[in-house]
């Protein structure tokens, strides 16, 4: 499917775990993804996030919590599609983390540590305002990072008045020009407005993202091609040969 040097992208709208039991084993080169995870409904439920219930960019539908109790189903197909010796990394709060790193480690990845992502300004809370999210870089098999000079703290402002809880693409531009090389694929399963696909697309690498909520794919394919990355459709084939393995992802 993907061939070539410009950037091409696929978009799916299913459950995640769904979505990725329709992908071919070891074809993914890097995960880089954000789960509307279960504390927000706790913050929402306190009355901190009510942009995320309504936006300019955004409806009821978008806030479908994606359960801890399903994160070892999740991290078990981001085990199986990711290729050996390559990246993961999971955009979460403090609370999630605790929850998501024994799994990922049960699930077989390599724990290496939290990226600290320091939004520049503090946003919401009630006790000591919260002014960063925490990455965390997993690893299956081995993979050098490509700069061993940047730091663990990535500084970059908060989006503002962007599509709920936006990431900035420059922060998905350092994951992956550090964890990829050109033409490989890389993989959001929660792509929200498309933030890693952008970057993904401004380094001449493919992506292959989902999100169960219309307008975020929408919003997602605008930034895609604006970006000038080429969409290619949901193929119903499987693909006979290892090559055609890693450049074609089959889905129904």
């Amino acid at each position: 499917m993907f061939s070539g040097t410009k950037p091409e992208f696929q978009l799916s709208g299913l459950d995640a775990v769904t979505w990725l039991k329709k992908l071919e084993s070891d074809s993914i080169d890097l995960i880089v993804t954000d789960p509307p995870y279960e504390s927000l409904e706790k913050h929402r439920a306190k009355g901190t996030t009510t942009r995320l219930k309504n936006s300019k960019a955004s409806s009821n539908q978008w806030f479908e919590i994606f359960p801890n109790e399903r994160f070892e189903e999740l991290f078990e197909q981001f085990y199986r599609v990711l290729r050996k010796d390559r990246h993961f990394y999971l955009f979460c709060d403090a609370e999630t983390m605790f929850v998501a790193k024994p799994i990922g480690e049960k699930c077989g990845f390599k724990f290496w540590k939290p990226i600290v992502w320091d939004k520049k300004k503090i946003g919401m809370g009630y006790h000591y305002r919260a002014r960063y999210e925490f990455i965390l870089f997993f690893e299956k098999g081995k993979r050098k990072l490509n700069n061993l000079g940047i730091p663990d703290i990535l500084e970059e402002p908060r989006v503002y008045r962007g599509y709920p809880t936006e990431k900035p693409v420059g922060v998905a531009d350092i994951l992956i020009n550090q964890s990829t090389q050109s033409g490989e694929v890389v993989l959001d399963a929660f792509a929200g407005s498309g933030s890693t696909g952008v970057a993904a697309a401004n380094n001449g690498r493919h992506f292959l993202g989902n999100d169960i909520c219309d307008e975020a794919r929408d919003i997602t394919r605008k930034r895609l091609l604006e970006a000038g990355a080429t969409e290619r459709k949901i193929l119903k084939e499987k693909a006979s040969s290892p090559r055609q393995r890693q450049l074609q992802i089959p889905m129904t």
